[in-house]
This record gives structure tokens, C-alpha cells and sequence, in this order.
């Protein structure tokens, strides 16, 4: 019998920005869209990080700063020098596949985690080029453990629908990308446009009810989107 594969899958589930002032970034994000109350993972402090995690429906936008010196996200801050975007995380349907096109590429893994609830990889930023590319499959797949308990609770009415990355080499990262995901990047909302800066994740689009301006929050616009209706 053949398996059984979501056509809603893969998906762009959540997008992370690395920020210095963890605390003035979350509070314009509040501002701007009127999120609920985030989460503080205390995981990612084994990443010297701390962080809030915020759902908008059923995706979710976080915001990391580090803790201590020499972290991932606090290199790419001086790299950049100042807020930028970090991570961009997928759901996939399979993710042993999605593992195994990512070898085939030469692409690194840099962590992974196997629980009762996700399992999920991250992969190398050097291989993938513009963020750290996150592929995930929860359990159920409407579950996401990252958003903490409670979440549909703190959820507001809203959704990530898409990203822009920029890089150099657009026409390489993207076929990359589209590799790992298994899946036309226009599927899953993410455009690769070219930037000579290798700026990475620079855009996050996001729709709700009546639209809204578009604003700049951690380094990363936000452009907001008239919500579909269904």
C-alpha cells in the first residue's frame, strides 16, 4: 500500500529572527500584530540562547538572542552587524526522504532531535546558504511542540504564509532548497532573489483579516497581507 503523503505538505510552519535585545524586538512584534503571550523555551538554552515564540494560527515566529558569547545566532548578529533573520522551519510529510535528499546534496546536519512528539533536523547554514533550514514532522502534524504548552490557547488570528531569502547565488540556493523540501519553492511561499550581501532571510509575509502596513522588526520586513477568503 502506498504512503500516505499530506498535499498541504511541505510548509513553511516558522520563522526565527536572531535579535540583540530580545525584549524590544518581542514588544514591537506585539505592537505591530498583536500577538499573544510568547513562549520561553528553556531548550535553547543549550544553544546559549533565550528566546519567545509567538503563534499566528497555527505558524509560529521566534525570537532568539544569546546568552553567552560564541553562539550560532551571535556570530551571524556580528556578521550582519546588527538584527537579522536566522532560521526558517518546515514541516515535511517525510522526513527520512527529505534526510536522505539532503545527503545526496553533501549538505550538513548540524542537530537533530527524535522525540515521542517531532523529529526534526537542522541543517548547515554554509551548505544551505541564507538561514539555517529546519525540517520537521510532528506528531500529529497539527502538534508543534516548539510553540509551548497551550499555544492554540495564545494563538492570534493570523498566519506566516511566505519568505524572501537573498543570497548570491539565487539560482543554486533555490534548486538547493527546493531539493531539501522536496517541493517547488512557490509551494511553500519562499522566493531566492539575489543580493551580492548574502543578507539571507530579509522578508516574512504574513496574512490576516483587512491587511495591515508593512514594518521592519529585527532587522526583517514584515509585509502583511490581505487574508484569503476561504
Amino acid at each position: 500500500m502506498a504512503a500516505h503523503v499530506d498535499p498541504s505538505l511541505p510548509r513553511l510552519r516558522q520563522a526565527v529572527i536572531a535579535a540583540h535585545d530580545l525584549d524590544q524586538v518581542v514588544g514591537r512584534l506585539r505592537d505591530e500584530l498583536a500577538l499573544g503571550e510568547p513562549f520561553a523555551d528553556p531548550g535553547v538554552g543549550h544553544f546559549g540562547l533565550r528566546n519567545a515564540v509567538f503563534a499566528l494560527g497555527d505558524s509560529f515566529l521566534e525570537v532568539v538572542s544569546p546568552i553567552r558569547a560564541d553562539t550560532a545566532a551571535g556570530r551571524l548578529l556580528e556578521r550582519r552587524g546588527g538584527d537579522c533573520g536566522y532560521m526558517t522551519m518546515f514541516q515535511v510529510d517525510d522526513l527520512a526522504a527529505a534526510r536522505e535528499r539532503v545527503r545526496s546534496m553533501g549538505v550538513r546536519e548540524v542537530f537533530e532531535v527524535s522525540l515521542d512528539d517531532v523529529e526534526e533536523v537542522h541543517l548547515h547554514p554554509a551548505d544551505m546558504r541564507g538561514a539555517i533550514v529546519s525540517l520537521t514532522t510532528p506528531r500529529p502534524p497539527s502538534a508543534w511542540r516548539w510553540g509551548g504548552p497551550g499555544w492554540p490557547e495564545r494563538s492570534a488570528p493570523l498566519r506566516i504564509t511566505g519568505a524572501t531569502i537573498t543570497v548570491a547565488e539565487p539560482a543554486t540556493v533555490g534548486d538547493r532548497w527546493a531539493t531539501a523540501l522536496g517541493a517547488p519553492l512557490e509551494r511553500v511561499g519562499v522566493q531566492v532573489s539575489a543580493d551580492e550581501e548574502d543578507r539571507g532571510l530579509v522578508e516574512v509575509r504574513v496574512s490576516r483579516s483587512g491587511g495591515g502596513d508593512s514594518f521592519t522588526a529585527g532587522g526583517v520586513q514584515f509585509v502583511i497581507e490581505q487574508e484569503e477568503a476561504q
